[in-house]
C-alpha cells in the first residue's frame, strides 16, 4: 500500500509535466500528417464505420440490428449502441498496448531524466484520453439529432469516464513494469487484446447471450471490467440502464476491487524493480 500512495503522489506532483510531454507526443506523432492531429478523430470514425457496416448492416442481411433496452424501453438500433461501446475500446485498446511498452522504449531517454518513471505510463494515457474526450463530445452531438438526446443520466458520464481512465492506468502500470522485465509479454498482450474486443459487449449484444449455458456465459463475460465501463458508458448517454451505478453496485463494487488490486500490486512491482530497470534495456 506505501507503493501505491507513493506512486499516486508523483501524479499529482508531476500532473502538469504530464499534461505538457503528453500534448507534445500527440503533437509529434502527427507532425508529418497533413491532416495532422485531426487523424486522431478521423482514425477512429473510420472504424466505426466499418465495423457498423460489417456487425450491424451485412451480418443482419442489410436490415439493420437492434439492441434490446434493458430498462424497458424501445430497442435502440445498432448504430449509437456501437458507438457507446467502441469510444471506450479505442481509449483502452491503444493506451494499453503503448502504455505497456512506454518504459522500456524510453530507458535511455529515462536515465538522464529528473522524474519518477511511474509517471511515464501516464503520459502515454493521457496523449490517449485527449482523443477520446473529444469522441466522447461528439458523441454527445451526434445522439442528440438521432433521438437521445442529453438527460439526467448523463449525470453519470464523468464518474465512467474517471473509472475508466483509473482502471487504464491501474492496468498499465502492471503491464509496463511486467514488459520491461519480459519483453514477451507484449507480445502475449497485443495477443490478448484482440481476443478482449470479442469478449467485452462492443460487437455483440449481450441480451442474445442470456439464455447460453443458462446464463453463465454472461455472468463469465462480465469478470471483464471493461464490460462494466462499456454497459456504463451507453447508460449514461442511451439511458438504456437508468442509474447504472446504483442499479448494478455490487458490481460497481467488483469494479473498483479489481482496479484497486490491480494498482497495488502494479505499484508495488514498479517501485520493487524501477532503480533495475535499466539492466534490462
Amino acid at each position: 500500500m506505501k507503493s501505491a500512495i507513493t506512486v499516486l503522489k508523483e501524479q499529482f506532483k508531476h500532473f502538469n509535466l504530464i499534461r505538457r510531454i503528453s500534448l507534445y507526443e500527440l503533437r509529434n506523432n502527427n507532425n508529418a500528417n497533413y491532416l495532422g492531429l485531426a487523424w486522431e478523430i478521423l482514425n477512429p470514425l473510420i472504424q466505426i464505420s466499418i465495423y457498423w457496416f460489417v456487425f450491424g448492416f451485412l451480418i443482419s442481411g442489410g436490415e439493420g440490428r437492434f439492441a434490446e433496452n434493458p430498462s424497458g424501453g424501445d430497442r435502440i438500433p445498432f448504430l449509437p449502441w456501437l458507438v457507446c461501446g467502441l469510444i471506450v475500446w479505442m481509449f483502452f485498446q491503444p493506451a494499453a498496448t503503448q502504455g505497456s511498452k512506454s518504459i522500456y522504449t524510453r530507458l535511455r531517454l529515462l536515465a538522464k531524466m529528473n522524474f519518477p518513471m511511474s509517471v511515464i505510463p501516464n503520459i502515454t494515457i493521457f496523449s490517449k484520453f485527449y482523443p477520446h474526450l473529444i469522441l466522447v463530445a461528439l458523441t454527445l452531438i451526434l445522439m442528440q439529432f438521432i433521438g437521445y438526446p442529453i438527460s439526467i443520466y448523463t449525470i453519470q458520464l464523468p464518474y465512467f469516464i474517471f473509472a475508466t481512465f483509473a482502471f487504464t492506468y491501474a492496468f498499465v502500470l502492471l503491464m509496463t513494469t511486467l514488459t520491461t522485465l519480459i519483453r514477451d509479454i507484449q507480445l502475449l498482450l497485443q495477443a490478448t487484446l484482440r481476443m478482449v474486443l470479442y469478449l467485452t459487449p462492443i460487437l455483440w449484444v449481450s441480451n442474445s447471450l442470456g439464455n447460453v449455458l443458462g446464463g453463465k456465459l454472461v455472468l463469465l463475460m462480465k469478470l471483464n471490467p471493461l464490460f462494466y465501463l462499456v454497459e456504463g458508458y451507453r447508460a449514461a448517454i442511451l439511458g438504456q440502464h437508468g442509474w447504472y451505478l446504483v442499479s448494478s453496485w455490487e458490481y460497481t463494487l467488483y469494479f473498483w476491487f479489481i482496479t484497486i488490486v490491480l494498482f497495488v500490486i502494479g505499484a508495488a512491482l514498479h517501485m520493487r524493480f524501477r532503480r533495475h530497470f535499466i539492466d534490462f534495456l
